[in-house]
């Protein structure tokens, strides 16, 4: 089998780090690693895969006369849109974590349980989506398979993480009284329905990150979407309630059928387990694992067919570096066949 060299972007970064982690785990064909960051970080000392690395500076040439095969991005999306094209002329193949390149439509937007088939069409960079659009997608493509999807209401519960060091710092701090340096208002004892930005029709970039999103993964740009994002004191695992309108109607146990049969999804849903406490998934319980949870499935009987699900997921495996190394080792096997 070929072996690949691949390059981290962002490597002493919260996702950085996890990316490293997630490719030790995995154990890909790679031949070389290189790890880069800023020239902060340059210089740093990083021990990954039984060896230690030099993190090199991100410069416009660093990529240059390395025959890097793959460079996973996580630095921001300024960072993304200046570097990643030096990657490109180098000969790699950019996986971006950041919202630079998701809704250009010369980039492909992959989930690899979801549109692996995206890939394919690539000219050099693909796009990790949002961590909150990740978990819903793993969730929702086996059911717009099967059932179609007519619209989707999001209501989501998010970690503190999404938001990187300077959130995480927030909540800890907060625990202490400091006030808040990342968010607008206290995270601690608090939830904020506020995640980046609000637009001219006061919708936060991260509600419209989901709605635009959803429709280009799931290849139909009229499906109707609203969403509500919220951040909340809790430090990995975004949840998030999910109501669902289908224009086929459906029978709730094959519903969850399809759901269990469904890759890289667990479905959680025993409501009647143990002295009145169900068995639902928690982001308490599913921080590490690289599976999307689903559990509070019921029928929604305000419409014709709709049902109810609650989903949970790592935001930093899941949400983030397990996805863009997931989509590295799926164009790997394309390469290899």
């Amino acid at each position: 089998m070929k072996k690949y060299n691949v390059a981290v972007v962002g490597a002493t970064g919260m996702v950085g780090r996890k990316f490293l982690q997630v490719l030790e785990e995995r154990n890909l064909p790679v031949e070389n690693y290189y790890l880069f960051a800023s020239s902060r970080s340059a210089g740093k000392k990083v021990d990954f895969m039984e060896k230690e690395y030099t993190v090199e500076e991100l410069t416009e040439t660093c990529f240059d006369g390395k025959d890097i095969d793959i460079a996973l991005f996580s630095a921001g999306g300024g960072t993304s849109e200046k570097f990643a094209p030096f990657a490109v002329k180098a000969g790699a193949l950019v996986i971006d974590n950041s919202s630079a390149w998701r809704m250009d439509p010369k980039v492909p937007l992959v989930v690899p349980e979801v549109n692996p088939e995206d890939i394919e069409w690539n000219t050099g960079i693909i796009a990790n989506p949002n961590c909150s659009t990740i978990q819903a997608m793993v969730a929702l493509k086996p059911l717009d398979d099967k059932y179609k999807i007519k619209r989707v209401v999001y209501s989501t519960y998010q970690a503190v993480s999404g938001a990187g060091m300077g959130g995480y710092s927030d909540l800890e701090n907060g625990i202490n009284g400091d006030a808040p340096k990342k968010f607008p208002y206290p995270i601690f004892g608090n939830c904020l329905p506020q995640i980046d930005v609000f637009d001219e029709d006061d919708y936060t970039k991260e509600e419209l990150k989901m709605v635009n999103e959803t429709r280009k993964i799931l290849h139909n740009d009229d499906m109707r979407i609203t969403a509500t994002t919220v951040r909340v004191p809790v430090f990995h695992g975004h949840s998030e309630s999910i109501n669902v309108e289908f224009e086929k109607e459906y029978d709730l146990d094959d519903l969850k059928k399809t759901l269990a049969a469904f890759p890289g999804l667990i479905v959680m849903d025993d409501v009647k387990t143990g002295e009145g406490k169900g068995k639902y998934p928690m982001a308490i319980e599913i921080a590490g694992k690289d599976e999307v949870y689903v559990g509070r499935i019921r029928r929604d009987r305000s419409v014709d067919s709709g049902v109810n699900l609650w989903v949970v997921a790592d935001n930093i495996r899941k949400g983030a570096a397990t996805n863009a190394v997931q989509i590295a080792q799926k164009w790997i096997e394309m390469q290899d066949n």
